[in-house]
């Protein structure tokens, strides 16, 4: 008798009045927003602008969600292509089946386009968000619990997961492989965020360390489970992607470190422009008002010479000519001296 075990959901749906609400939806809806929130707190503390991420992730998550889709129909196409399977289930995302490598390769190229309209640097917005990127991996593989998927080899461990019979499954208590992985993600982002503080990492050295510590876990993870999948010389395809993966973002890391070193000064050009705009502004104010007031000392001190040469404003020599007039003893002479 399992004296103890993680149970698994009755149903991978709740029905709030006529709208179904899908447990694997909702871990990944939970998961996007996780991910843009702290990748938008990332971003604003290395110098971004409040909301950036956000703008930017408009474009990623529907390429994302894209991407990953394509990449499960692809590598699992007997599923929907087969004889006695219905091609319209490909379409039926709710039900799970999104391939991390498909997503976030086509989530890049929406992020590419999204940072090109606001003119950032892509390995910047991508080093603020690898964490919480992962975090969203985290969250949304509990979708699979929900749908009773992606568990692992039979086993009789205190945590074993309970799975119930059902299409494609047999009942019994397996590796709960989601688990596994979910706290793999999150060990991978405590891991990546303590790297870049104590290293100062930058220019897409974050993601890319994320990259390879996330398929660091998922090439023993993937070798423990016990779905449908292609396999090569013996291996899961996802083996094989994730060794590949991870050698191409070490020596990313590698290469860049040694072509740009240190961090990225300034991170969104457009509020570095500003700041230009202000100082030039300040400088020109400042200019100009000491020009005024040397402009207007200049007069001040021509106005105080003025009286003291002048008399009614008249010469020195129309002054002196009066005066001579004017006065009695001058009136009574002559010429003669």
């Amino acid at each position: 008798m399992d004296l103890a075990y993680i149970p698994s959901p009755s149903t991978g749906v709740l029905h709030l009045g006529p709208l179904p609400l899908r447990g694997y939806a909702f871990c990944i809806i939970i998961g996007v927003f996780v991910g843009v929130w702290y990748g938008g707190k990332r971003w604003v503390a290395r110098g971004g602008k409040v909301g950036t991420v956000a703008d930017i992730a408009v474009w990623a998550v529907p390429f994302g969600l894209v991407g990953g889709r394509l990449y499960h129909v692809i590598t699992d196409y007997q599923l929907y292509f087969s004889e006695g399977e219905n091609w319209v289930d490909a379409f039926k995302i709710w039900e799970g089946g999104l391939g991390i490598w498909g997503a976030i390769a086509l989530g890049a190229v929406g992020a590419w386009i999204g940072c090109r309209r606001r003119g950032i640097p892509l390995p910047a917005y991508a080093d603020a968000i690898a964490p919480g990127i992962v975090l969203a991996q985290a969250i949304g593989r509990w979708g699979n619990w929900f749908n009773q998927e992606l568990y692992g080899k039979p086993t009789d461990l205190p945590w074993a997961l309970k799975i119930s019979a059902g299409p494609n499954r047999e009942a019994g208590l397996y590796h709960p492989t989601f688990l596994y992985e979910s706290l793999w993600c999150v060990a991978v982002a405590l891991f990546v965020v303590w790297a870049d503080r104590r290293f100062k990492l930058g220019h897409g050295r974050v993601f890319a360390l994320y990259v390879a510590a996330y398929c660091v876990g998922r090439a023993w993870i993937e070798y423990m489970r016990v779905d449908e999948a292609h396999h090569i010389l013996g291996l899961r395809l996802n083996v094989w992607t994730a060794a590949l993966v991870f050698l191409l973002a070490v020596a990313y890391i590698v290469i860049s470190s040694r072509l740009r070193p240190g961090r990225e000064e300034i991170v969104e050009p457009d509020l570095e422009a500003k700041a230009d705009g202000d100082g030039a502004g300040k400088t020109d104010a400042k200019a100009d008002a000491k020009t005024a007031t040397g402009s207007d000392a200049k007069a001040d001190a021509t106005s105080d010479a003025k009286p003291a040469g002048t008399s009614g404003g008249k010469s020195g020599k129309d002054a002196a000519t009066d005066t001579a007039t004017d006065s009695p003893a001058g009136a009574g002479k002559t010429g003669k001296g």
